[in-house]
């Protein structure tokens, strides 16, 4: 790339390829878009079909007010909102502790935690079955956030003993000699220095609390407290797949969630660079 840019040619080339990659990249989303008002006759007799010659709604009206998918949104929400508030400021907590007051054996737990990711969720599918039914968690939003928390605490902590560690210990040394407590110093200090790190660890969870499938598959049955993931498999059908429905209901899901991504994306971007200088 570096070679080929060199020349007027080879930087033709570099943006060709870059707009042929956007292109491959953003062209599914298009796609499901235009879908979404496209009438079912339509998707029917010419799928592949860009652009709708009579642009319709009546998906999106089918999904909002006959199979309330609005409800299923809003359970994501609450679900993977309360799951990343939770693994956020458990991992800020610990993983401030590993750094400040554990830096020997920091090494050891980071491994240690990072290590829970080696096991497939499907794996702990039955005995996290087990254990919400004898615990009567079943159907309920709890359990599953629960069940979140196990897997984002331990990569939210590994995530943010890197960003942690790029704080001046001095800085806490300054603030301590001017009398503010241990819990000031990490409060009004630390935190607010790693403050796109803790960003990006947020998005991070959010983004996998939202899009889980399995365990929402397993815990939750009633109609009424599924997530989007669940909401959108349950538009299958059992005999017939009503692509418009599905096209309406992801668009619900995806554009809010790309817009939001465009929105934060120098954050993002600022606290993983940030995260990775040791």
């Amino acid at each position: 790339m570096r070679r080929a840019g060199r020349g007027p040619w080879g930087t033709v080339c570099v943006y060709l390829i870059l707009i042929v990659a956007a292109f491959v990249a953003v062209f599914p989303l298009v796609w499901v878009v235009s879908s979404s008002f496209k009438t079912s006759h339509e998707l029917a007799q010419n799928p592949l079909q860009l652009f709708s010659s009579s642009p319709t709604l009546e998906h999106y009206s089918k999904v909002v007010n006959e199979i309330g998918f609005l409800t299923n949104l809003k359970n994501s929400l609450l679900i993977a909102g309360c799951s990343t508030v939770i693994a956020v400021l458990v991992s800020m907590l610990g993983a401030y502790g590993i750094v400040r007051f554990f830096p020997r054996v920091g090494k050891q737990l980071t491994k240690l935690l990072i290590g829970t990711y080696m096991f497939p969720p499907i794996l702990l599918a039955i005995p996290y079955t087990i254990t919400m039914v004898k615990l009567g968690l079943m159907n309920s939003y709890f359990g599953l956030i629960i069940a979140y928390l196990s897997f984002s605490i331990p990569y939210a902590i590994w995530m943010l003993i890197g960003f942690f560690q790029t704080v001046p210990i001095g800085v806490e040394e300054a603030a301590a000699v001017d009398g503010a407590s241990r819990f000031r110093v990490f409060w009004q200090i630390s935190v607010p220095i790693i403050l796109p790190g803790i960003v990006a660890t947020a998005v991070y969870t959010f983004i996998n609390t939202f899009n889980e499938f399995l365990y929402a598959l397993l815990f939750i049955t009633e109609s009424d407290r599924m997530p989007v993931a669940v909401g959108l498999y349950s538009l299958q059908g059992s005999e017939v797949l009503d692509w418009g429905a599905m096209m309406a209901a992801s668009v619900i899901v995806i554009v809010p969630s790309v817009v939001f991504f465009m929105i934060i994306q120098k954050h993002i971007s600022g606290g993983l660079s940030e995260g990775s200088v040791k």
